[in-house]
């Protein structure tokens, strides 16, 4: 497994609002090692046993914490992502619609503090039978060794689902986001999963618009040894419309399904055309 195991002390900043408080309870309920929570002005209550304190600072001096994860408003996003930063090494931001420019300049801060983003825009992080730091719905994941990378959360769901009804239970599913700008690419999670004892395959889930599935077949191509098996969603997608995501958008000859799974193809991945094709790759291995 990878970015989520048992050494994980997650706070959750705005752990009082509508969504941070729903979201935590089905933490709780999955055994994710939630030790704290941030909310400006609720500070010295708490949530189902859960502290809650005024600011990251605070908690950090009185708790050992390491990650966190934002279920904060856009407005208000950027302050918390920089405030999680600052003092933590894992920053899951669930938050949509973040403005771009605020979105740069949080990945540019994490970036100088060496710290690991996920998002915005995402579903999360989900260890089978360790914890989720997100929104997923639990029953469909199940433990074993595939990995899998996503920007869409919602064929992350889709292809678990396929998996763990065929029996095949998956290491760690990561949700990047699905916004333009993000924080980890695929390229840093095939490198984690790559060097992961407990990830045997990987599944990797593209969609059309912009280059990033492109750019991690060439980091397949020079890095990965282990098998990934790859889905492009958006096939019948028109040119120059919006597709879901805002990075889902196509331009000129770019960012096509096609030329994504041919990028793909030539890196030595496999590649299926729907995503019930991926059980059966998986399992001709």
């Amino acid at each position: 497994m990878i970015l989520l195991d048992k050494n994980t002390k997650c706070l959750v900043q705005g752990i009082t609002g509508k969504q941070g408080s729903f979201h935590t309870e089905q933490m709780l309920q999955y055994n994710t090692n939630i030790v704290a929570g941030v909310t400006p002005g609720k500070g010295g209550s708490d949530f189902r046993s859960v502290p809650i304190f005024d600011s990251i600072e605070e908690a950090k001096e009185n708790i050992d914490v390491n990650s966190s994860i934002l279920f904060v408003p856009a407005p208000f996003a950027k302050d918390a992502a920089f405030e999680s930063i600052k003092h933590l090494d894992l920053v899951v931001i669930i938050t949509e619609h973040i403005p771009v420019h605020d979105s740069m300049e949080i990945m540019e801060y994490a970036k100088r503090k060496g710290v690991t983003v996920i998002g915005p825009n995402t579903p999360g992080i989900i260890s089978p039978e360790v914890g989720k730091l997100g929104i997923m719905p639990t029953h469909i994941f199940s433990e074993g060794n595939v990995g899998v990378i996503s920007r869409s959360g919602t064929l992350t769901y889709e292809v678990a689902s396929q998996l763990t009804r065929a029996g095949i239970g998956q290491s760690t599913c990561v949700g990047i986001g699905g916004d333009p700008i993000i924080g980890t690419d695929y390229a840093s999670i095939l490198n984690r999963f790559e060097k992961d004892p407990l990830t045997d395959q990987i599944v990797m889930i593209g969609e059309i618009g912009g280059n990033a599935e492109e750019q991690a077949a060439e980091f397949i191509k020079e890095h990965i040894s282990k098998p990934v098996i790859s889905y492009i969603a958006g096939r019948t997608a028109p040119p120059g419309k919006r597709m879901g995501h805002a990075g889902a958008i196509i331009e000129g000859d770019a960012g096509t399904a096609d030329s994504k799974m041919k990028a793909l193809r030539s890196a030595g991945a496999h590649v299926a055309s729907r995503p019930s094709e991926i059980v059966e790759i998986i399992n001709n291995l």
